[in-house]
């Protein structure tokens, strides 16, 4: 786990390289965390997710829902990636008709992409746990169904 942290904090530095001017003391600089997050990010969010699953067959499965995720997320104008993004998509999951169980497999995935988002300093804390926590309660509304 170390190595892992390791090398996401050279690719972070890699992404937001530190500009140090004359006068400045040498601080590195902080990473303001994004509402909206851009493909790029997600691409990031999304291996960072990828790599933490040991399973071959979890990982197809995050993968195909995170990319579908995205593409969804994509094709929407400028959305902050938020709890009400995750309710929009959840509501179109459903008009959609998925199984319960399929919504809840996409709903994970997405609490894990915000997860690592948020761990990759990409998106704020709070952000992250609301998204969590609006698709754990999305899950728990399918699920008493």
């Amino acid at each position: 786990m170390d190595q892992y942290r390791q090398t996401r904090q050279r690719v972070l530095e890699a992404l937001f390289p530190v500009v140090q001017t004359a006068g400045m003391p040498n601080k590195k600089r902080k990473l303001t965390p994004k509402t909206v997050l851009k493909l790029p990010d997600l691409e990031q969010s999304k291996s960072a997710v990828l790599n933490s699953l040991t399973s071959r067959s979890s990982q197809r499965s995050y993968d195909h829902a995170i990319r579908e995720f995205i593409d969804w997320y994509c094709s929407e104008p400028r959305l902050a990636f938020n709890k009400t993004v995750v309710t929009r998509y959840r509501i179109s999951l459903e008009q959609a008709q998925y199984a319960s169980s399929t919504i809840n497999l996409r709903l994970a995935a997405i609490r894990r992409l915000a997860y690592e988002a948020a761990d990759c300093g990409l998106l704020s804390p709070d952000l992250a746990a609301g998204i969590r926590k609006e698709a754990w309660h999305a899950h728990r509304e399918l699920v008493d169904c």
